[in-house]
């Protein structure tokens, strides 16, 4: 009896060894990321309830940016903004913004963007904001968004 003891505490002791936990992790995983570069916001005018910010998504694979979260703000959406009948419109993404495997997807003022909705207080130029951004696939990723004005003049659309 205690030989067949021995025997299956040297089995069960092989098998942690060979454990997942010390196999790499599959391709799938590593594919699955989302990289954000270039992120910011706009700085908001005192009593603003809203606030744009902007970022470049670029996912291994086919993916989609769903939403997010930031301490900043009730809710961070993702917004299009197009012209119809002439008139530029702003709407919520509700089914995402589809993000092109290994193409870089630009969120830019007068297009596509994050809008961040009940501010808890003025977004202020020179300060960082946190933005977890959600993914139909991939993990979320956090990034530190600056606060400034845009860079390229004849940009400027209100507070988006």
């Amino acid at each position: 009896m205690k030989t067949h003891l021995s025997l299956a505490v040297a089995a069960l002791a092989l098998t942690a060894c060979n454990s997942p936990a010390d196999k790499p992790a599959p391709a799938a995983d590593a594919t699955a990321a989302v990289t954000a570069a270039d992120a910011w916001c706009r700085p908001s005018p005192n009593g603003a309830k809203a606030g744009g910010c902007y970022v470049t998504l670029t996912a291994a694979t086919d993916d989609r940016l769903t939403g997010g979260s930031t301490p900043r703000a009730a809710e961070l959406q993702v917004h299009e903004m197009k012209t119809e009948n002439g008139m530029m419109k702003m709407a919520q993404l509700t089914e995402g913004l589809p993000l092109p495997a290994g193409q870089a997807v630009g969120l830019a003022p007068g297009g596509n963007h994050l809008m961040l909705i009940g501010l808890t207080a003025p977004l202020v130029a020179g300060e960082t904001v946190p933005l977890t951004l959600k993914f139909a696939s991939a993990p979320e990723v956090t990034v530190q968004a600056a606060v400034r004005q845009p860079t390229m003049a004849g940009m400027d659309h209100a507070a988006h």
